[in-house]
């Protein structure tokens, strides 16, 4: 109880130097008019129309919110729902308004961190993950329920697992895989299906590699499996069964699987033709075919941004 008592002293001293609550007009980059986000080349990104479902969506959740403007939830999924419709930016500061009114709801922190990464502001996304993994130490865990359910409808995440896997990915985009690493050992002990373990693994296995750690990497693998019960992440279980060697690359890439090569998928085929082969022409293929997929807020997408310099030297 007294180490709790000293870990809430320190935390609420440091919540008190950190501008948790700013409208997100500072901390928003300059960007050409009209465009999101800018990418890691520094090309303008723009956002494409909404579904007409979608657009539902977002207008019954913006009216939900204008009702009951101090609601957490409200904000929560008017935030959730502006940031599916492509507006990023619009997400950023409906979560920063979040955080000013709710400051000690860790949600606010870990979606606005999420949303972060979709517009490049890495170590933006860093501070407020770890704030937001701070804020929930001594929380109990919650199932945290999806925005665009799976095709059983049954959620396959957790906002803890959700805050440790988005700030390993932020590290690793920002080019830190030590700390990267550490956020998703901690993803994987809160892991409580096999999606959640397939996916954190994956990227686990991937940045052992790019440090040369083989034996290591191929030792997180041991959990997984082809009997693993796989709800959504198909392409991450698949993926590491590749890396386990028990999928060929031909049989990965066949008909068969066409219907889960997503973003993840390519980026990973890419970029362990960088680590296992050396291969910066077929890594630069899969990269391309994400790139024409168009799907720029894609974790997939941004990782192979953040790589394309080490397949052109720069």
């Amino acid at each position: 109880m007294r180490s709790k008592i000293i870990y809430l002293v320190l935390f609420a001293l440091f919540l008190s130097s950190c501008d948790t609550g700013h409208l997100g007009r500072r901390w928003l980059p300059k960007v050409p008019k009209g465009a999101e986000a800018v990418s890691v080349s520094g090309e303008p990104l723009y956002r494409t129309d909404p579904t007409p479902s979608v657009q539902e969506r977002y207008n019954r959740a913006r009216e939900e919110w204008k009702a009951d403007s101090d609601n957490a939830d409200k904000i929560i999924w008017y935030g959730r729902w502006t940031a599916y419709t492509g507006r990023y930016r619009d997400a950023i500061r409906v979560f920063a308004e979040g955080i000013r009114k709710n400051p000690s709801d860790a949600r606010m922190l870990r979606h606005r961190g999420h949303r972060y990464i979709s517009i490049r502001e890495f170590n933006r996304a860093t501070d407020d993950l770890e704030k937001a993994a701070l804020m929930m130490a001594f929380e109990p865990d919650e199932i945290e329920p999806d925005g665009m359910p799976n095709s059983l409808n049954i959620p396959v995440s957790t906002l803890k697992s959700n805050i440790f896997y988005h700030l390993g990915l932020a590290w690793y985009l920002e080019g830190d895989k030590e700390k990267a690493l550490d956020a998703w050992t901690d993803d994987i002990s809160l892991s409580v299906n096999d999606d959640m373990k397939v996916a954190t693994l994956h990227w686990v296995y991937m940045t052992l590699r790019e440090l040369g750690r083989e034996e290591e990497a191929l030792a997180a693998l041991e959990p997984v499996n082809s009997d693993m019960y796989i709800i959504e992440n198909q392409a991450y279980h698949k993926l590491c069964l590749f890396y386990k060697g028990e999928i060929a690359i031909e049989e990965l890439t066949g008909e068969d699987y066409s219907d889960i090569m997503n973003d993840a998928m390519l980026y990973g085929l890419g970029n362990w033709y960088l680590y296992q082969e050396n291969d910066t022409a077929t890594a630069r293929e899969y990269f391309n075919r994400i790139f024409k997929g168009g799907s720029w807020a894609s974790f997939g997408y941004i990782a192979a941004e953040v790589k394309l310099p080490e397949l052109t030297g720069e």
